[in-house]
């Protein structure tokens, strides 16, 4: 999926709105598991955003977990646990 590499690139620059919206295309038109996997990084981004904002973006995080928790890692390639861990640092969580 070439929305989750450009995605992952996004990430690495810390520019998670873009992140957000490279993957919600992606999300729409996925189901199951995929869909379950794409949504929870989607709201991994929206809570780094959220705290670049000045917002604690605590609430993504929760909601993020909850889609994480439980799928394979890596998935389709992705080490999310990273990208959960990283994202709790950051939020102080």
């Amino acid at each position: 999926m070439e929305a989750l590499g450009e995605a992952l690139r996004l990430w690495r620059e810390g520019r998670y709105f873009e992140v957000h919206e490279v993957l919600e295309e992606a999300w729409l038109e996925a189901q199951g598991e995929e869909k379950r996997f794409l949504q929870g990084l989607i709201l991994l981004a929206a809570a780094l955003h959220q705290r670049t904002l000045g917002k604690s973006g605590l609430r993504n995080l929760k909601k993020a977990e909850a889609r994480l928790l439980g799928l394979p890692n890596p998935y389709r390639g992705v080490d999310w646990e990273v990208l959960l861990l990283e994202a709790r640092r950051k939020l102080g969580a």
